[in-house]
Order: C-alpha cells, then structure tokens, then sequence
C-alpha cells in the first residue's frame, strides 16, 4: 500500500479543548482528552485566532472609548500575551539564551531548561515587544481584523515543526505532546492560509503566509544546527518570528 503522508487519524471537536488547554490561560467549560494532545494541533491557529479576537476587540474597545492609538495597541498586545500566557515568550527567551549562551548542544539545552532569563533572553524579549506593538498600532487603526489571522497563521509552524523535526530530549512539554501526523500538519497550515486570504485578501495573505512560512523555516535551520531539533521552546520561539514577520509583512503590504 502506498504511503500517505497526511495519514492520521480524523480530527474531533474535542481536539480544540486540548489545543487551548495546551496553548492559552483561558477557562474550558470541560475537562480535555490529553491522550490525543499530537492529533490535537491542527486546532492551534483556532486558538490564535480567538487570542487574536481578543486582543482586536479590546484593542478597538480602547480606540473606541478615545484612548491613544498607542495605549490601544499595547492593550492588544498586552491581552493576547495574558490569554496565551506568555506562552511563546517564554520560549523566545530560553531559545535566545540558549542558542547564543551555550557552546554545546548540551549547554543549549541545559540553559534553556534554566528558568532563569539571561541578558540574550531579555534583549529577545524587549525587541519582540517593540516590533510587535509598533506593527500592532499601525494594523488595529487600519485593518484590525489582519491581528486574528496572523494569530491564528503564527501558530501553525508550531504543528510542522513537531511533525518534521526530531527533539533531541528525553523530557518536556513537546515531547510529551508527540510528533503530530501529517494530516493535522495539513490541516493547521489550510487554516491560517484560509484566514490570511479571507481577512486580509486573496494576494496579500498569501503573501503573508510565504513570508511566515519562510521566517519559521530559517528558524527551524537554526534550531537543526544549534541543538538538532525542536523542542518547547523552539516551538514557542517560531510563533513569536513567525508572528513579528506576518506582521511586518501585512504592514508592508496593507498600508
């Protein structure tokens, strides 16, 4: 029988109680199924989206109440990075200590592990927010709607990532969840295309979700080369570049 590389079991409803249980700080109405937290991903870019509704409609509520267009984005941001716990920021500081602290795979590794925040962590950090808020002001004033779809799309290099590249750990949350299959792979990747095109338009979505797509993969060839895989970190470090380039290239393109 021939291969099928999208071969994985059917996804079911209950798979996006687990992704959100998984990626965000929101409350779920019912106890998730954790066995299947690898078949589950291709629900990650629903969870970004609403993370991304969230931040859109209090972002648009603060304009909308005669607050500064500054204030508005940094409530935007500052709402999606509560409901997804600092999730991918976490892991865009561990990746940013480790990777240019350690002079060995197992340096990175151990340092990453660390839950302490080095000074690379913290420059990470800092710059992250700035490009994030700066992008984020300049879209909530003019087509809003681009934040849910760039939230839903940055999370789904997650999902390629955990299906293409081994994790050079014994332990941790990525190893834990398992290699997904290729169907959610596929899945994930249909999703944040569908809402680049519906919510940002035919051409520049695509646009952006090249340039998404791109970003996360010259992460991943970094992390290939730095310590020879994924990990948790590394996942959460691909949402933050995969977010920072979408919405670069929304900007570039929309204003």
């Amino acid at each position: 029988m021939a291969h099928n590389p999208l071969q994985g079991s059917l996804p079911k409803l209950g798979d996006i109680g687990v992704a959100f249980a998984l990626l965000s700080r929101l409350p779920l109405p019912i106890k998730p199924d954790y066995s299947r937290g690898a078949e589950a991903a291709w629900a990650y870019p629903i969870v970004g989206a609403v993370i991304g509704a969230i931040g859109m409609g209090l972002g648009g509520a603060a304009l909308g109440i005669g607050l500064p267009l500054t204030v508005a984005g940094l409530i935007a941001l500052g709402a999606m990075i509560m409901a997804s716990g600092a999730l991918h920021e976490d892991g865009l500081s561990d990746v940013a200590d480790g990777f240019w602290g350690g002079w060995s795979v197992q340096d990175r590794l151990r340092i990453m592990k660390d839950s302490h925040v080095g000074v690379y962590g913290v420059v990470a950090l800092i710059l992250s927010l700035l490009l994030r808020v700066s992008l984020i002001i300049t879209l909530i004033a003019q087509t809003p709607l681009a934040l849910i779809a760039i939230a839903a799309l940055s999370r789904a290099p997650m999902v390629a990532m955990m299906r293409y590249m081994p994790n050079p750990r014994s332990d941790g949350l990525s190893q834990k969840v398992g290699q997904t299959s290729g169907l959610s792979t596929g899945i994930s990747a249909a999703l944040g295309l569908a809402l680049c095109v519906a919510l940002i338009g035919p051409l520049e979505g695509l646009a952006v979700f090249l340039i998404a797509g791109i970003a996360a993969f010259f992460l991943a060839a970094l992390a290939q080369a730095k310590i020879g895989g994924q990990t948790g970190d590394v996942l959460g470090a691909s949402q933050q570049v995969s977010e920072i380039a979408a919405l670069a290239a929304c900007v570039a393109l929309l204003t």
